[in-house]
């Protein structure tokens, strides 16, 4: 006969149960995250290697898409506040020890400045949207080359950003790799939640995001050399990003016990199917070996392997979120 000494009811599911505080726009908004600061990451960083003639469309055409979505992010982002209407009070205070206070001036810093760096480029993306018979795109942009002429001040703000725009392309790239680490940072701060209680987050949340963003302007570009730069590239980043996962889980297992329970989840647990077999399996592996074939020589719709890598980077946070949310610090029980 065993006894128990229960000191807490938290591990009794039915007394205790499992609270989801964060709905889907949370895991939503860390994937948009992550995908614009990977595209303004490869953008300010190839203009500085003076590579925007070559690669247009990672410097130019590509940054259309992080405004946007940055936007949308925000969006989400307000949706899951309780109180909505007070958003804004985010941004009247600077607090360091908060981080969703710095992740918000950041994410705001960072949308402002995505938003110029396409700007400065208007004339350059009129032209290559007009050779390629883009009609939608090439009128809107003539639509904000002449909103530019009528208003002036918008005008002589993106002809400023323009002429110094070496110096803003360092600071967007500054701005935009803190923002891909702030992704997993969100979570790896709340220390009650043993799956988000580790430092390799925030790196494993960055190289995901820089591995969407390879896989979102490799499926936009129709550049032969361009696509085959990004599929090397992100062969190497999904080898770091199942490094970093590997090492993540090895670091649980080599834990305490909490760490040890959590790390089960995705071992013979709840999560161990969609984790292993979808994320894993179809959103990094498959891709992986899709590129190994298209680098040998081998034709492969580029879409695949893209449109894989950007659904394993939004399921893997959708998992990191919820699961993260069931995992917690239950005392274990004593036997006698």
């Amino acid at each position: 006969m065993k006894e128990y000494l229960i000191v807490s009811g938290r591990h009794i599911d039915i007394l205790y149960p499992h609270l989801h505080v964060w709905g889907f726009g949370i895991p939503l908004y860390l994937f948009i995250g992550g995908l614009a600061a990977g595209i303004l990451i490869f953008a300010t960083l190839f203009y500085l290697m003076g590579k925007d003639e070559e690669y247009p469309v990672t410097v130019k055409v590509a940054t259309v898409i992080p405004p946007i979505i940055i936007a949308l992010g925000l969006l989400f982002l307000i949706g899951d506040l309780r109180h909505k209407a007070y958003f804004w009070q985010l941004l009247t205070h600077i607090r360091l020890q908060s981080p969703m206070n710095w992740g918000a001036w950041t994410l705001t810093i960072v949308f402002f400045l995505s938003l110029l760096w396409p700007l400065s480029f208007t004339d350059d993306l009129i032209e290559f949207f007009d050779k390629r018979g883009r009609k939608k795109w090439l009128g809107f942009f003539q639509w904000v080359k002449r909103l530019m002429e009528n208003v002036k001040i918008l005008g002589k703000i993106v002809e400023g950003f323009a002429k110094h725009r070496r110096l803003w392309a360092i600071v967007t790239l500054i701005f935009s790799i803190v923002l891909g680490i702030y992704t997993g940072i969100l979570l790896s701060t709340m220390n009650a939640r043993p799956l988000w209680n580790t430092p390799i987050l925030g790196i494993l949340f960055l190289t995901s995001g820089v591995s969407t963003a390879t896989a979102a302007i490799m499926w936009i570009s129709n550049n032969h050399k361009e696509r085959h730069l990004y599929t090397k590239i992100d062969f190497y980043l999904i080898i770091l990003e199942m490094y970093l996962i590997f090492q993540m889980f090895f670091n649980m297992i080599q834990g305490p016990e909490i760490q040890v329970q959590t790390a089960q989840m995705f071992f013979g647990g709840d999560f161990t199917a969609v984790f292993w077999t979808v994320f894993v399996g179809m959103g990094l592996v498959l891709p992986w070996i899709l590129e190994i074939l298209e680098l040998k020589g081998f034709t492969v719709p580029v879409a695949v392997p893209a449109f894989l890598i950007l659904l394993g980077g939004l399921i893997f946070r959708i998992i990191m979120v919820y699961a993260g949310e069931i995992s917690s610090f239950m005392p274990i029980p004593t036997v006698f």
